[in-house]
């Protein structure tokens, strides 16, 4: 059980909680749970198949989109072993840090590349240049929006990178965040799946953020057929709890609370942008559900006195520094942490 002595604005977790209608569905599918969750499973890839206008053989559910991750990586890695190849993984840094970690766990190299130090965003070149020296298959893991930052990459250059790509070189594009997306030049991976970008694209969402379901662990991939049958090889059977699937199905029919769930995210980011520009502390344009704000002074002492004051703040995200990164929660849980940071100022802190 979490300490309800603190405010938890430090995982990204959408503390609105789940919905009403998820809280009743799992509830009524209790009397099912002696049953493996096959029925439950497949109606949820028959929604999203719905929703995004695809196939239901381009969609693998994941025991949380972490699964779908860890697979792709281990498919390809598979891949490379088959064919006598070496295998390496190139991230952005600072980003999730999911993807490096089922990779150090297997052997996989990754290099790390920084992101541009004028805005923060992908140093395409770099990136580029890496996978080009290496002979070999060469996976980019790509968070857009990105963790931590918040911003997106412009669509156009993202998008053109990947289509001129050589045949080495996959995408893992993990969009977590689309749904809090505002910016009208955003235009989601999944669709260059569809227009057949490239084939050596995996698109991965979650229904952890704006759906509120982080606990239910429920995720998906989506590709072209080849690449998610692929895919499928590497997942646990049955991966997907019977909670978790109708819990997801309820949700994404419940337009009321999703569209409750992006108003407050955006009622609280306002709030925050507000009492930052007051201060003066500079902060990058959120696309989002967390704001990558400047801390002036000693982060890890920053993130100590927030702690002490019953807060929990993002950790450190290197190679950035003097930045923190603040998950956006209820309006009345960001009223605290405005007041408390204002109480910073006043003590010099920030």
């Amino acid at each position: 059980m979490q300490n309800n002595k603190f405010l938890e604005l430090n995982a990204n977790e959408n503390s609105l909680g789940m919905s009403a209608s998820a809280k009743q569905a799992i509830t009524e599918s209790l009397g099912e749970g002696f049953r493996y969750p096959d029925n439950p499973r497949n109606a949820l890839i028959s929604k999203i198949s719905s929703i995004h206008d695809v196939s239901e053989n381009q969609i693998s559910l994941g025991n949380g989109s972490t699964e779908n991750i860890r697979a792709t990586l281990q498919m390809l890695q598979n891949k490379a072993l088959k064919e006598g190849r070496q295998f390496q993984m190139v991230i952005p840094v600072p980003t999730f840090d999911c993807a490096a970690m089922y990779a150090n766990a297997i052997g996989v190299p990754v290099v790390k590349i920084p992101v541009t130090a004028e805005n923060y965003d992908l140093d395409f070149d770099e990136l580029q240049k890496t996978a080009d020296e290496f002979d070999g298959i060469s996976l980019f893991y790509i968070c857009n929006p990105n963790n931590p930052t918040g911003i997106i990459t412009a669509t156009e250059k993202l998008k053109t990178w990947i289509s001129n790509a050589p045949d080495n070189h996959y995408f893992l594009l993990d969009q977590a965040y689309m749904d809090y997306v505002s910016d009208p030049s955003f235009e989601s991976a999944i669709e260059w799946v569809k227009q057949g970008l490239s084939g050596n694209l995996v698109v991965i969402h979650t229904f952890s953020k704006l759906c509120a379901l982080a606990g239910m662990r429920v995720g998906y991939a989506i590709s072209n057929p080849q690449t998610i049958e692929n895919i499928e090889a590497f997942m646990s059977m049955d991966n997907t709890n019977l909670s978790g699937a109708v819990a997801a199905i309820a949700t994404l029919n419940d337009a009321e609370f999703l569209a409750l769930s992006l108003r407050t995210t955006n009622q609280s980011r306002q709030m925050i942008e507000t009492v930052l520009d007051e201060l003066g502390l500079c902060y990058l344009p959120s696309q989002s559900n967390f704001i990558f704000y400047e801390i002036k002074g000693d982060l890890k002492t920053y993130i100590d006195r927030m702690r002490d004051h019953d807060i929990k703040v993002g950790r450190e995200f290197p190679p950035v520094t003097g930045f923190n990164r603040l998950t956006l929660g209820r309006p009345d849980e960001m009223a605290v942490f405005v007041k408390t940071l204002k109480l910073f100022r006043e003590k010099g802190w920030v």
